[in-house]
């Protein structure tokens, strides 16, 4: 008695929850958006900010049984918050009469406010939205839980002193009566509960098989566990799908075949059993949570490592609680540091903590402001579960397969609805792994979707399934195979929506590693791209900017970017007008392709950019950018001859820009800025009838890879 929960750990033993909510690595509760309160305090803190007699007082305002729908365990919870609720007058009379209390008082009412505390953890993690399959299916750890709570009450009541407090003979009474009655209360496996288990373990071994478990089953387990919606569903499967990538952090992986039979059951149901797509209202709900966390109201400087003042792109966090950037961190336990670099506090362990919370908001921050930074995988393995190539287990394997064969039944013989939302139901599955888009490409849909890119119903979403499945090598081969290049140019070209033809030019970057040359070939192809880069949204751009620079990893096609004169121009506008960081970079990465032949040289000095890159190699915060423009640079002064070289030497502010790229860029930066520094040098000092052949040879230093 009297220690203090574990507050790392899970009530039911999971290794990062109390059972479900974040916490950081100084072990402070971070609560979901469901548990938190405001002025930023976590349920765990707020908690404690009660007198330890007076707990039950925060479970009362914090769960209102029944208005919170529970999936499993209704009768154990509403058990043991009567239990509480009983226990009131005792807690009431000795507020209000005593002012001070023995010791063995103290501690009876402190172990009472920690078993409080358990219970309302327990019953917040048993109501939250998204995790009711899961907590179905933990339902008889659940109920021991109930019962652990429970005993614990008995125990805290026994050792209260009541022939040292004074209370009334009647009070007494009636805690011993609750006493007896919380040591005998039956929190066992609710039958109800039991039935439903059973049924979904009835469907996993019917997907395990490959059959199709009875829909009016899957609907009464739905029901049964509230979830009505297809938004609650999709809920639940993106629950789960973070909680595998959880899983993978851990050496053991335990529960990843569970969760993934969980997943692929809950996916099936989400695409079969649903009716209905309300992913609109979802969607509003989810933007306006986010809106609540965004990275807008929060200080961008705390996103940069105390190191390196850089943008952290791994976060990791140490023993103080302080966060760095793991590179950072690494190299300075490495040089002999063993405490913190902030408060120099000497460490007892250099264990680094991913900080999950930090990195998603870094994330959204630089996808908000336009900024790339190559974000790492964390931990000890990827946690990014669409790039793993195996289920995760037999269940969920036949879940997918089934679901794969249903939906191209679908795509085949439903009306222009159907179809519309097969190909919905099909984006989204393609998007969650490798083997779930490996599935959809052996059932056979490529080719279904390719044909659905003719219906304006269901070309946006065809066009993001094909998007995704493109990312799997033989679904290339088929859209080639199938003239679907031919069919995804038109989408590019007249697409009814600016999604459908952003998509398009995302699925010709996939295949231009490839099949650059053919697309090339294809009529409008490429100035379709380039119309997209002038008169698209963003994200269209992006795609698109992105696209024509694989294109141009074939030779072939420089000649048709250059043609008619207008991409220059067009990527030049960026790079003086544009806010967006990763737009520019990837505007510097085809300028600086183009550059390596005489065409696109002329073309790039005829518009002036000379002072432009000079300028983003001064100011620009992204590595990557500054490689593209010591790149650019270095092809025109290559290729341009002594007008461009005599025109850099009198810049002021360039040789300290590439010298800082010796030390501070990347390692093709580093070489390419070296290169230029020789040119520069070579001119300056009267060497320069023979500066070109005096610095290494050019595909040594100016392919972009």
């Amino acid at each position: 008695m009297g220690q203090q929960p574990t507050k790392g750990t899970g009530l039911l033993g999971t290794s990062r929850t109390k059972f479900f909510h974040v916490y950081d690595p100084k072990h402070k509760r971070v609560g979901s958006p469901d548990t938190n309160v405001p002025g930023g305090s976590s349920m765990f803190e707020r908690c404690s900010l009660y007198p330890s007699p007076f707990a039950h007082h925060s479970l009362q305002r914090r769960f209102k049984f029944p208005h919170r729908f529970l999936p499993c365990n209704k009768r154990n919870a509403r058990n043991a918050i009567r239990l509480t609720r009983l226990l009131q007058p005792f807690l009431h009379e000795i507020r209000d009469h005593h002012s001070g209390l023995p010791d063995p008082a103290m501690l009876s009412l402190s172990e009472l406010h920690l078993t409080f505390q358990k219970l309302l953890f327990l019953l917040e993690d048993l109501a939250r939205g998204g995790a009711k399959l899961y907590m179905l299916m933990e339902s008889d750890r659940v109920a021991t839980q109930f019962r652990v709570v429970s005993r614990s009450v008995a125990t805290a009541l026994d050792v209260f002193p009541f022939g040292s407090v004074d209370v009334s003979e009647e009070t007494k009474e009636h805690v011993l009566l609750l006493n007896e009655q919380a040591r005998k209360a039956g929190f066992g496996f609710e039958p109800e509960d039991k039935r439903a288990v059973m049924s979904v373990l009835s469907g996993l071994t019917r997907f395990e098989n490959r059959v199709a478990p009875d829909e009016g089953d899957l609907k009464w387990v739905l029901e049964y566990i509230g979830v009505k919606k297809w938004s609650e569903c999709n809920k639940e499967v993106k629950f789960l799908e973070g909680e595998i990538g959880f899983e993978w952090l851990n050496e053991g992986k335990r529960k990843v075949g569970f969760l993934s039979s969980l997943m692929g059951f809950m996916s099936y149901c989400r695409c079969v059993v649903m009716e209905d797509v309300d992913c609109e209202e979802s969607n509003k709900r989810e933007s306006s949570v986010e809106s609540e966390m965004s990275p807008s109201f929060l200080n961008s400087d705390d996103f940069r490592c105390p190191i390196s003042l850089e943008l952290m792109s791994d976060p990791v966090t140490i023993e103080t609680g302080h966060t760095y950037d793991r590179s950072s961190i690494l190299k300075w336990f490495k040089s002999g540091n063993a405490m913190c670099p902030k408060t120099g506090k000497r460490l007892s362990t250099t264990e680094l903590v991913p900080n999950l919370v930090l990195r998603r908001l870094i994330q959204q921050y630089c996808y908000a402001n336009g900024i790339s930074i190559p974000f790492v995988d964390s931990g000890r393995g990827n946690r990014d579960i669409t790039r793993r190539v195996e289920p995760g287990s037999v269940a969920a394997e036949g879940a997918t397969r089934v679901l794969a064969s249903f939906l191209k039944g679908r795509i085949e013989n439903g009306s222009g609805e159907e179809k519309n939302r097969g190909a919905f139901e099909i984006r989204l599955l393609s998007k969650a792994s490798v083997f779930s888009r490996s599935c959809l490409v052996e059932a056979g849909l490529v080719p279904l979707l390719l044909l659905s890119l003719r219906d304006s119903l269901t070309q946006e979403n065809a066009a993001a399934a094909l998007l995704n499945l493109s990312k799997c090598a033989k679904s290339r081969s088929v859209m080639v195979e199938k003239w679907g290049l031919e069919v995804i140019v038109g989408v590019l070209r007249n697409g009814v929506k600016i999604e459908a033809r952003q998509h398009a030019a995302a699925v010709l970057f996939y295949l231009g590693a490839e099949y650059g040359s053919l697309i090339g070939e294809e009529p409008e192809a490429i100035s379709s791209l380039i119309r997209l880069v002038k008169d698209g949204s963003y994200r269209s751009k992006k795609n698109s900017l992105v696209a024509l620079f694989v294109l141009l990893k074939h030779p072939e096609n420089h000649r048709r970017v250059l043609e008619g004169g207008v991409v220059v121009p067009l990527l030049v506008d960026i790079l003086k007008g544009c806010e967006k960081e990763d737009l520019i970079t990837d505007s510097l990465a085809i300028l600086a392709t183009l550059a390596e032949r005489s065409e696109g040289m002329l073309a790039i000095l005829h518009c002036g950019v000379l002072h432009v890159a000079v300028e983003i190699l001064s100011c620009s915060t992204s590595r990557v950018g500054k490689e593209h423009c010591v790149a650019l640079l270095l092809s025109l002064s290559l290729n341009g001859g002594e007008d461009v070289v005599a025109h850099l030497v009198k810049s002021p502010s360039l040789m300290g820009s590439l010298y800082s790229q010796l030390s501070e860029g990347t390692s093709r930066a580093s070489k390419k800025a070296s290169a230029l520094i020789r040119v520069l040098q070579d001119f300056y000092e009267g060497r320069s009838p023979g500066f070109k052949t005096s610095v290494i040879p050019q595909e040594q230093f100016i392919h972009v890879r």
